[in-house]
């Protein structure tokens, strides 16, 4: 009994190891099979980047990370090259992860994750840099510019990767400008221009250039503002529409330039204000304290500056006091008196209404005229002589009740 049970045990042991043996080349055959795992990493530049290669199983097989130039960074938990920017993250029989921090373009390429099986099994990782494009600039522009320069600006941005995209904005509306690339080293500069005639319109206006870039969150803007000179225009303005006799009356210059021409001269009918006691200059003002009819006249106010001189004339009509005037302003419709014009309209119209009505009337009245007969006059129209007929009249007086007036 002890004998069978010894060649039980030994049996069973035989079984055991047999198995353990069959399993452990199994495993190995698995582990030379496979292939390291690996990914691509984006970073920007000045960033951290972390390469890691892993296996499913391993027996113990050493993992390895080399860089684009076949350096060995870590075989394993040893490191190989003495970089201070490359440190080890993680490393055991199934994953090698290292970090390369401030990671420079020079950084870019394909890194090899090795499996030291027999053979040898790599797998390969892009590590992509992004170059972040410096502040844009913009150039071309000296301040400040004379109505119809033609002035180029310029936006420049440097050390992009991939190259930036560079647009143009005129206050908020965008304007479309003239591209240049140039590859510097791995990086790439990038030019936009625009080309254009300013007038005075452009005065104050705000050229933006935005640089938008797949490292950038937000753009990068700088912005220009134009300063454009050009020569001064001017009107005048007045403070009522019927000047009347006895008012207070105002005349102000306004003035459109730049610089903004000074000073303003203001003169009457060719010559100096004839009245200075009345007639008030302040600034760009001139204020006349209480009219009458030897105001009138043309008014003038002149003023310039280093690109041109310019003027404005007003005239001026003053109402008798009573008059009640027109509704519109004399001299925006070009006048210097009472509207005859209109007032020989008037008359017209009043003449026409006349007649109209005499003609109404005239035709009314004959056609009911009529002929009036008295009973005194009877017998009288039929007489043969004169005789008979007053005495056939002085008949007819008898019967003075029966006398009637009638009308056909």
């Amino acid at each position: 009994m002890i004998v069978k049970q010894h060649l039980i045990f030994i049996l069973y042991s035989l079984c055991a190891n047999v198995f353990k043996v069959a399993g452990t080349k199994s495993k190995a055959k698995g582990s030379q099979g496979q292939f390291p795992i690996t990914q691509n990493v984006t970073v920007v530049e000045g960033g951290t980047a972390n390469m890691t290669c892993r296996v499913d199983y391993n027996d113990n097989t050493s993992l390895q990370w080399s860089n684009p130039a076949q350096q060995t960074l870590f075989f394993g938990d040893k490191k190989a090259l003495r970089d201070h920017r490359i440190e080890l993250v993680r490393a055991s029989s199934q994953e090698l992860t290292i970090r390369i921090s401030d990671v420079s373009l020079s950084d870019e390429g394909q890194y090899t994750c090795s499996l030291f099986t027999m053979p040898v099994k790599t797998t390969k990782a892009f590590l992509t840099v992004l170059g972040v494009p410096a502040r844009p600039e913009i150039t071309g522009f000296t301040k400040p510019a004379k109505e119809r320069d033609v002035i180029t600006l310029t936006c420049t941005t440097s050390g992009s990767k991939p190259a930036a995209h560079i647009r143009w904005f005129r206050n908020d509306k965008e304007v479309q400008g003239t591209r240049e690339v140039n590859a510097t080293g791995k990086s790439f500069t990038v030019r936009s221009s625009l080309k254009f005639e300013v007038d005075k319109q452009d005065d104050g206006v705000a050229y933006t250039c935005s640089v938008e870039h797949v490292s950038l969150s937000d753009p990068y803007l700088t912005t220009e503002v134009l300063e454009v000179h050009y020569a001064p225009q001017l009107e005048i303005r007045h403070s009522m529409i019927i000047p009347q006799e006895g008012l207070y009356f105002k005349l102000e210059c306004v003035s459109n330039g730049n610089p903004i021409p000074e000073p303003v001269l203001w003169s009457k009918d060719g010559g100096e204000l004839p009245d200075i006691e009345r007639m008030i200059v302040e600034g760009r003002e001139l204020t006349i304290t209480t009219l009458n009819k030897t105001d009138n006249g043309t008014y003038r106010c002149e003023a310039s500056n280093h690109l041109g001189t310019s003027s404005a004339e007003y005239t001026l009509f003053v109402y008798a006091k009573d008059f009640p005037g027109p509704t519109t302003d004399p001299n925006a419709l070009g006048q210097h008196g009472p509207d005859h014009a209109l007032i020989g309209g008037v008359v017209a119209v009043v003449v026409f209404i006349t007649l109209c009505l005499i003609i109404v009337l005239g035709r009314y009245l004959a056609r009911h005229k009529g002929t009036y007969l008295t009973h005194e006059a009877k017998g009288a129209e039929d007489a043969p002589d004169a005789d008979t007929a007053i005495i056939n009249a002085e008949g007819n007086h008898v019967h003075a009740e029966e006398k009637k007036e009638y009308f056909i």
